[in-house]
């Protein structure tokens, strides 16, 4: 049966093996040796957003795999000239063994994976951003240790991001604390699934409206863009009023743990939800995260296409 990975709970019984093998993938590749399991096999990588990390890492993860991708946009596409992404999905299925869809709507993003006989990995919708979320937790694994114990810190928008990593956090085991302006939580449907999850795993996924005592004592404080892409004009305006408040500058993370460590899922805007002091910062690993999204996925593509 073909699988997908479009949520992080897709993958909530292997999270463990995926960072295992993402890990043991990454040593391999800085050793230079020449692990190809995906050899002949091609992903397709469907862009309806533009993307740094999401390309670049998906592009060449996959030809350090063996394999081969191609890059799509919807001008590239007769999606951009009214097929449906039904049939869509159903034609790619017979050239393809794999398809990323980087998207601007779940549901979309869904009906694509409904029609596909070939696995669909997410690079990003309004909802979650499984991906990210794997990268971003072998990392923690790797500047931290074992993840029970670990008290994490998300400040700022309640936005896809945040989703998944309250539901990677929970499935880890890691306490988790989301603290974000009011009307700017998390889906509300998720954050209590984390909390289900959390309570199984002996550890928390808390709100907490005070960003000073968010980040009071954490292990790992994360932050993300205020406006996401789509947002720009008088939302725009009235976001950055409203998130003022939840910059993770140097006054707030002093409150932290001495040696924390700064997370952001990149591009940061510099001066808005993260000060230079911050994210240039001895204790910021964002460089690390962003390597990492090569090795997470490889083990992803080899897990679900090989």
């Amino acid at each position: 049966m073909v699988r997908h990975l479009i949520s992080i709970l897709d993958v909530q019984d292997e999270m463990n093996e995926i960072l295992d093998r993402g890990s043991l993938i990454k040593t391999r590749q800085k050793n230079g040796e020449i692990y190809e399991p995906l050899k002949n096999k091609s992903l397709g990588m469907i862009f309806e957003k533009p993307s740094t990390r999401t390309r670049v890492s998906f592009e060449v993860g996959m030809t350090q795999l063996g394999g081969h991708s191609l890059y799509l946009s919807p001008k590239d596409l007769q999606i951009g000239r009214g097929e449906t992404i039904a049939d869509t999905a159903r034609v790619l299925s017979r050239f393809l063994d794999g398809i990323m869809y980087r998207a601007f709507s779940n549901k979309v993003m869904r009906e694509l994976a409904d029609n596909a006989t070939i696995p669909v990995i997410s690079g990003l919708d309004d909802v979650e951003h499984p991906c990210q979320i794997l990268a971003d937790l072998l990392t923690i694994k790797e500047h931290k240790g074992p993840f029970e114990g670990l008290r994490l810190a998300y400040v700022g928008d309640g936005n896809n991001v945040c989703n998944s990593l309250m539901l990677g956090a929970a499935i880890v085991g890691m306490d988790m604390v989301v603290s974000c302006p009011e009307g700017y939580e998390p889906d509300q449907a998720l954050f209590m699934k984390a909390q289900e999850i959390a309570e199984r795993n002996e550890s928390s996924v808390v709100m907490e409206r005070d960003p000073v005592k968010a980040v009071t004592e954490a292990d790992v404080i994360y932050t993300d863009v205020w406006i996401s892409m789509g947002q720009e004009g008088a939302e725009a305006e009235a976001k950055e009023r409203a998130f003022r408040p939840y910059q993770v500058n140097e006054a707030l993370v002093s409150h932290a743990k001495e040696d924390y460590v700064f997370m952001h899922c990149l591009p940061a805007h510099r001066g808005y939800e993260v000060t230079d002091g911050v994210v240039d910062s001895d204790n910021s690993i964002v460089l690390d995260e962003a390597e990492n999204r090569l090795h997470a996925q490889k083990a992803v593509m080899e897990r679900f296409m090989a």
